[in-house]
């Protein structure tokens, strides 16, 4: 019995010296997750002049995750194919993208442009990417819905 009683407490006692932590949380603003394109911003200067929302059947997602992007999209009325594949980076107000792969039909559009920049605002649930030009004013965004 002293035998059993001893092993009770030394397995207490290891277990209450053990630090228990618990998982990772994702950061509440972390851009990690999927997304999907809501609708677009035109700006005049840093002041949004039209929303544009997405049309119907039209679909735009995104999955961010461990420094990788890859985004596809969906317009009924168009064979194309659209997507995209690499890695990005943030900073509180800024996202990078860095295109290593993507569909015949952005290449031709985009040429030798691999390295995307946009000002970045994201909240829990929402984000938007904006397009500024040369001299730092707002021009364009995409703004985006987090997928749960």
């Amino acid at each position: 019995m002293k035998k059993l009683l001893g092993l009770v407490f030394m397995v207490l006692f290891l277990v209450s010296a053990t630090n228990f932590t618990s998982p990772k949380l994702q950061n509440e603003h972390s851009l990690e997750g999927t997304w999907e394109l809501v609708s677009f911003n035109n700006y005049d200067g840093n002041e949004i002049v039209k929303t544009i929302p997405t049309t119907d059947g039209y679909r735009q997602i995104k999955m961010y995750y461990n420094g990788k992007v890859m985004w596809t999209r969906y317009v009924p009325k168009d064979s194309s194919e659209w997507f995209g594949y690499g890695s990005y980076s943030t900073t509180e107000n800024s996202l990078t993208e860095n295109i290593e792969y993507m569909s015949a039909t952005m290449v031709k559009i985009a040429g030798d442009l691999r390295e995307f920049k946009f000002e970045l605002v994201l909240n829990k649930d929402n984000y938007s990417q904006i397009t500024v030009d040369e001299e730092g004013n707002r021009t364009f965004s995409e703004n985006y819905v987090r997928i749960k």
